[in-house]
């Protein structure tokens, strides 16, 4: 089947670059190191997890693959707004909750679309829809730091499952047999 395919699977590449913004950003939301992942997750922002993964989406598109091209073009648009955002209009509190309100929506319903993916996909967005509704709370109003520490320690784990999936992705392809399971769904 994959010699159908006109480009390699890019699913791993996707996720490899959500997957480490994501740990850059959420270990500043947690608080570890003193917010030193901050610095590094706006860079990462506008390079990986937002040109890399807008890539990835629009190689997904060219595999037919509806659900990962509208999952990585959207989320790399996310990290490219993250970046324009604070770079640009320096936005925080309550215009950084109803940014994050908007993708909590769409990351909900991505979770449902995911269930008939696998079951490490399906957790990484089980994950990250809890990652945003806290980081939403959080950002609303007056802030509530605890809500985005925990959201950034959801975050993390998140970062950890997509990075599963990104390695299980790219090995059992070197392999040609599963290595790393990721837990066939629907």
């Amino acid at each position: 089947m994959a010699d159908e395919h006109k480009v390699a699977d890019p699913g791993p590449l996707g996720l490899a670059a959500f997957a480490m913004t994501t740990f850059c950003l959420s270990s500043a939301n947690a608080n570890l190191w003193h917010g030193a992942g901050a610095t590094a997750a706006v860079s990462l922002a506008l390079v990986y997890g937002g040109f890399a993964q807008l890539l990835a989406g629009m190689w997904e598109f060219m595999r037919k693959n509806t659900f990962g091209a509208l999952a990585f073009t959207s989320y790399g648009a996310f990290w490219l707004g993250v970046y324009a955002f604070i770079n640009f209009q320096k936005g925080t509190g309550a215009s950084l909750g109803v940014y994050l309100l908007g993708w909590t929506i769409f990351t909900a319903y991505m979770l449902i679309a995911s269930s008939k993916t696998n079951t490490v996909l399906f957790l990484v967005f089980l994950v990250l829809t809890a990652t945003f509704v806290f980081l939403t709370i959080g950002n609303w109003g007056a802030g509530h730091s605890s809500m985005v520490k925990v959201g950034g320690w959801l975050g993390l784990l998140t970062a950890v499952l997509a990075w599963y999936a990104s390695a299980a992705g790219v090995i059992n392809d070197t392999f040609k047999k599963v290595v790393l399971p990721l837990g066939p769904r629907g």
